[in-house]
């Protein structure tokens, strides 16, 4: 199924969550908090500015990022966990280190 997000929308996937903590104990489902970082699936088009004109998101399909523990709404789609969010919600980019050297 394809879902396109509207305006200043977007559809993110959570990464995993750690199983094992840094000493080795495996952390049971109950007990794991949901991550705050993600990986955005689709964009919605932009919103309007004052003149009219679109003005397009800052992120794009396949960004990494952060965002605020109780952002977005949860959905399931295609037997899949996700968040709808708006851009807003998104409190920054993780960039890889490769991808800073390189700018």
């Amino acid at each position: 199924m394809k879902f396109r997000p509207l305006h200043d929308r977007v559809l993110v996937r959570r990464v995993t969550a750690e199983e094992k903590t840094a000493g080795g104990i495996i952390i049971p489902d109950t007990a794991k908090e949901k991550p705050q970082e993600g990986e955005v699936i689709a964009v919605g088009s932009g919103t309007l500015n004052e003149k009219g004109e679109l003005r397009p998101l800052d992120v794009k399909t396949g960004d990494r990022i952060l965002f605020g523990k109780w952002s977005g709404t949860e959905v399931k789609l295609g037997g899949e966990e996700l968040l709808i969010m708006k851009e807003s919600d998104i409190m920054g980019i993780l960039e890889s280190p490769s991808a800073a050297k390189a700018a």
